[in-house]
């Protein structure tokens, strides 16, 4: 059996060599916002043969729009990009039809934000509000272990943690790759959140048995909590890897074989799903066991002591 929790302070500093460098990103420029929270120009084609979706977004690129969605229709397509100007306009067309095959423009539009400023603000206070129904919950639902609310505020802990991982994955990509960010992507934190609770839950659970039959135990039997909590994740590891790697095959192979449209998309699941294992296995846990512990107040004392000016 390893033991996990004896090294938690790895964990935590493992945490924060995955964060820091998101965090720095985030505050140094931060996402890169893109069409659909910019808005931008919506031009129709249609072309002589059908055209592939590949071949429209790599003509794009090439002249020089790489973050161009395509939405395939029945008498061709629908290309959205940043608001043009009328030459540039013509130049994107003109390669367009050059590399995917000859067709005509029948209609140009501009259209505006699909994720706008009050939407996003109203997915923020979404997740406040889910964050203190899930502490409501699991403070209810795991009400007879010791300090019950702790387990709520932790699976929060590791939600915050997923959730700002992955958005600091993505500033970090817009600096190094012009990676843009669209409504898929806050789908998939979203969808990163949800796993996130689940698999954080599915471990607590475990800690709940195991440690219920332990305190059944006489004294002299009976193992700590800390101990409680290392076997408990221990049993759990198998359970959550095995669950993650099916995830995994499928979206590794989404992204390999899958269209551009979607790739950056699955790209944060895969992405999210290894964090959302980490954080419920080593982060959250790690959170139980230091506050049984009383590492916060420790280190809290030591920082008062670094810090007091000397008499």
């Amino acid at each position: 059996m390893f033991a996990i929790m004896a090294r938690r302070r790895w964990w935590y500093l493992l945490s924060l060599a995955l964060l820091l460098p998101g965090v720095i990103a985030l505050l140094t420029g931060g996402l890169r916002p893109g069409i659909d929270f910019t808005g931008g120009t919506l031009i129709h084609l249609r072309f002589e043969q059908p055209a592939s979706q590949a071949a429209i977004l790599s003509a794009a690129a090439d002249a020089g729009f790489a973050n161009a969605t395509v939405q395939l229709t029945d008498d061709g397509a629908l290309l959205r990009v940043r608001p043009l100007e009328l030459d540039e306009k013509d130049a994107l067309t003109a390669a367009v039809f050059e590399r995917a095959g000859a067709g005509e423009e029948l209609s140009v539009s501009t259209i505006g934000p699909v994720v706008g400023a009050e939407l996003t603000r109203a997915a923020a206070i979404a997740v406040v509000l889910a964050s203190a129904l899930i502490l409501l919950y699991v403070t209810w639902a795991f009400r007879r272990m010791e300090r019950p609310a702790v387990l709520g505020l932790a699976a929060i802990g590791a939600l915050l943690h997923d959730a700002l991982f992955l958005v600091g994955l993505f500033a970090l990509l817009g600096h190094a790759a012009g990676v843009q960010v669209d409504a898929l992507f806050v789908t998939a934190v979203l969808t990163v959140i949800g796993f996130s609770v689940n698999d954080t839950i599915v471990v607590f659970d475990r800690i709940r048995e195991n440690r219920q039959r332990h305190l059944r135990l006489a004294e002299p039997q009976r193992p700590t909590f800390e101990q409680t909590v290392n076997f408990s994740v221990n049993q759990s590891l198998t359970r959550s890897l095995n669950t993650s790697l099916t995830a995994l095959v499928v979206l590794f192979a989404l992204i390999m074989l899958g269209g551009p449209t979607i790739r950056l998309f699955v790209t944060a699941l895969a992405a999210g799903f290894l964090i959302g294992t980490y954080s419920s296995i080593f982060a959250a846990a790690s959170m139980l066991v230091s506050w049984d512990q009383g590492d916060p107040a420790r280190v809290w004392r030591r920082l008062r002591q670094r810090v007091r000016p000397t008499e």
